[in-house]
């Protein structure tokens, strides 16, 4: 699923420019604040549909403009496409070979990237919302179903916990209406809670394979879906299970969950459990273990995004070499070689490969 070029007008610090990329390594080569990562978060925004560093569309488009447009070229299913967003007056508009599409999450899964920061080498020791955020994030492109009972989940979890907090206020909307939320996020758990369990199988095989390659030693790690519902995670893959077991916690515990103004069981409590050797990761593991395992987490998504859809994702790396040692940025080397990367650095000669170099400076790739 090669990106073959991105074309960029007033977005960020951009105010026009049309970047073509080679099938292997492509590096972005600049100094800091010149427009590398704004390029990233423009692909990106076509697989996630959201920007990555938390931005709202407002601030994407640049400083005095009315209008932010992107149009990506890539290969996928067998033929070449093109996407284009369009961002004005707090609207976007998506189409899709020239099609205009209703929604932006009606693009998701067409285009399929992984991206790895800085940040998600934090993974394994932050709190549960990074660990879920990368499931919710790899599952969503696989699956457009998942991304939508996502979407209800919380839409339905907003308003449930408004009704909580107000229920004191309102005791007979509250009385009316918990129920039917209750039920929405029972009915949406059933959906999440199965994708999730088989995700966390799939990263466990291919992270194990992974990490081992890497770090050549025969430590093991482990990966365990801990629900937000106390249910046993090899039930999870019973959608009936899940939704008696959330709704039964949801009926029945609302005194407590008033008390507390917000909703206290769901999908939106899950973790990983991640461990090595059988010693939680987070609590025992290295900085570079856990390092490691971060790495091995975003690669292991790759893998299961070729497995499952047939095609390799594009993979997305912002400035991350210079945070990793030579040991892994030498494993780094080695697996791009049969993959379409595209990367930023400060430094060219971070990485030692072949490599299609743009040079970035001022908003201007050259």
């Amino acid at each position: 699923m090669p990106v073959r070029a991105v074309a960029l007008t007033d977005f960020r610090n951009v105010a026009s420019a049309e970047v073509h990329f080679g099938e292997g390594v492509n590096i972005l080569v600049g100094d800091n604040a010149q427009g590398k990562t704004n390029l990233l978060e423009a692909i990106y925004l076509f697989a996630l549909g959201k920007s990555f560093r938390g931005a709202k569309e407002a601030e994407l488009i640049r400083f005095g403009a009315e209008l932010s447009a992107l149009r990506l070229d890539f290969a996928a299913g067998g033929r070449e496409q093109t996407a284009v967003i369009r961002f004005s007056g707090g609207k976007r508009t998506v189409e899709l070979n020239r099609v205009k599409l209703r929604r932006m999450s009606e693009l998701v899964g067409t285009f399929r990237a992984v991206l790895f920061c800085p940040e998600h080498l934090s993974l394994i020791k932050e709190g549960p919302a990074a660990r879920r955020g990368y499931l919710d994030i790899a599952i969503s492109q696989q699956r457009p179903l998942y991304l939508q009972a996502l979407q209800r989940y919380n839409v339905a979890l907003r308003e449930r916990n408004k009704l909580l907090k107000q229920a004191d206020e309102n005791p007979r909307l509250f009385r009316d209406t918990v129920d039917l939320w209750s039920a929405q996020l029972a009915e949406q758990a059933a959906v999440i809670a199965p994708a999730r369990l088989a995700y966390i199988r799939a990263v466990e095989a291919a992270a194990a394979r992974i990490f081992a390659d890497m770090t050549g030693d025969r430590e093991l790690p482990a990966f365990t879906y801990t629900t937000g519902f106390h249910l046993e995670p090899d039930r999870c893959a019973d959608a009936d299970a899940v939704r008696e077991r959330v709704y039964g916690l949801l009926t029945s515990h609302l005194d407590r969950e008033r008390g507390a103004g917000s909703t206290l069981w769901g999908v939106h409590r899950d973790d990983i459990a991640i461990s090595l050797n059988d010693r939680s990761a987070r609590l025992y593991a290295s900085q570079g273990q856990q390092r490691s395992l971060a790495l091995a987490m975003k690669l292991a998504e790759g893998e299961i995004c070729a497995e499952m859809s047939g095609e390799r994702p594009v993979f997305l790396f912002d400035d991350v070499l210079s945070e990793l040692d030579s040991t892994r940025r030498a494993y780094l080397t080695r697996t791009f070689a049969d993959r379409q990367v595209i990367m930023t650095t400060c430094e060219r000669d971070i990485f030692s490969g072949e490599a299609n170099v743009i040079r970035v400076e001022g908003g201007v790739y050259r």
